[in-house]
């Protein structure tokens, strides 16, 4: 799996505005709906929030990860998000994340989210990639970035 079967240009919030895990939660499944991909975003935002009650998705290094599976979907969808100010996300690690990106699988999946969080980890463990977004100006440079960083573990 690479992450451009998941992850699509216009798929990307170069600029996130909300600043602790709820409002970006809520953000990021508004712009799903926005792109047409959801129709519930309520019922999506609540089995995002379920997760999180489990433990939290931000995995250190200024990395969240948010996931959960809808009837909705037919395939994975990803939506990355950039928070240059950072969030509070309650990480393992208590740093703010700055990079956000949510997976929702659709309800009959079974392995192959758990391929996508794993290719998503493996990714954001480079700190100069990490950097590199950081200084980016637009959601074409990130999404241009991500695959370059991606193409290196094929």
């Amino acid at each position: 799996m690479k992450i451009d079967d998941i992850l699509k240009k216009d798929a990307i919030i170069a600029n996130l505005v909300g600043t602790n895990k709820e409002e970006v939660l809520r953000e990021i499944t508004d712009f799903l709906q926005q792109l047409g991909l959801i129709t519930n975003k309520e019922g999506l935002f609540n089995t995002l929030m379920e997760r999180e009650k489990l433990g939290s998705t931000g995995i250190g290094e200024n990395v969240a990860i948010p996931h959960g599976k809808s009837d909705e979907l037919s395939q994975i969808v990803t939506v990355f998000g950039r928070s240059t100010g950072g969030v509070e996300f309650e990480s393992l690690d208590q740093k703010p994340v700055h990079f956000v990106c949510m997976v929702i699988a659709p309800s009959n999946s079974t392995g192959q989210h758990l391929k996508a969080l794993a290719r998503i980890s493996r990714i954001f463990k480079n700190q100069e990639l990490r950097q590199g977004i950081l200084k980016l100006e637009d959601a074409n440079q990130i999404y241009s970035l991500l695959l370059e960083e991606d193409a290196k573990f094929i």
